[in-house]
Order: C-alpha cells, then sequence, then structure tokens
C-alpha cells in the first residue's frame, strides 16, 4: 500500500473541488477570489498593473463601471493617491469599496448576476483585487 502525503492546502483545495459534485443545483450563489499580497514587492506590482489599467481606461483615482440592470456600487476614499476601481457586468450586482490612509490601490471586478461584495482597505501603500461571480 502506497501512502500520499497532502498538504493541508492541497486537501482543501482537494475536497473543495468534489463538493459542488456532491451538492444539489443552488438557486442563486457566488464564487470569489480575493488577492491580498504577501510582501511589499507583491503589493507594488499589483498597484501598479491597477494604475497602468486605470491609465489605459483613463481613469483617476476612482471609478465605477457598470453595464447591466439594477447593479448598486459605492467608493468612499479618505486619503491621498489612493485608487479604487469597481467594475460590474452583468443585473443585480451590489458594491462597496471603501480605503482609508494613502497610496493604496483596490479593483472590484463582478460578473454574471447578483454577486455582493464589501471591502474595506485600511492602511498606506496597501493594495488588492476581488474577483466574483454570481448566478
Amino acid at each position: 500500500m502506497r501512502r500520499i502525503a497532502l498538504k493541508p492546502l492541497s486537501l482543501a483545495l482537494a475536497l473543495a473541488g468534489l463538493a459542488p459534485l456532491a451538492s444539489p443545483a443552488l438557486a442563486g450563489g457566488q464564487v470569489s477570489w480575493s488577492i491580498a499580497p504577501a510582501d511589499r514587492g507583491q503589493a507594488d506590482l499589483l498597484s501598479t498593473g491597477m494604475r497602468l489599467y486605470a491609465i489605459g481606461r483613463d481613469l483617476r483615482n476612482g471609478a465605477i463601471d457598470q453595464k447591466g440592470f439594477g447593479n448598486v456600487a459605492g467608493l468612499a476614499q479618505r486619503g491621498r493617491g489612493n485608487l479604487g476601481l469597481v467594475r460590474q457586468r452583468g443585473d443585480g450586482h451590489s458594491a462597496e469599496l471603501q480605503q482609508n490612509g494613502d497610496d493604496n490601490t483596490y479593483g472590484l471586478f463582478q460578473f454574471g448576476r447578483n454577486a455582493r461584495d464589501a471591502v474595506v482597505q485600511n492602511g498606506n501603500g496597501r493594495s488588492g483585487a476581488t474577483f466574483s461571480y454570481g448566478w
């Protein structure tokens, strides 16, 4: 008999992949992925990418971009040099992004329908992103 050692994260991902097979179909739901850089170098790289995205779309400081029906979004910034982006595609989304501090970047991207996200970013020089798909 051969034993296979699985790391806790690998095991969790494997079980999460099997869970949808055992569950009944849901009438509505959401799946989200959030990126939170582990160190300053990664945070700077993500921030640079977000700022280049904003330049390419002629966005300054913050923007809400919605396509679809019944979407609601809010963006509040306290501090200097922050960039907050909310992009919604589809119907019935709700998003809130609040940034407190200086030189932060965050992108909140929602697709499908009925995704719900609320993010509060505190501190200075932080970056992150959330991608959500609702059904």
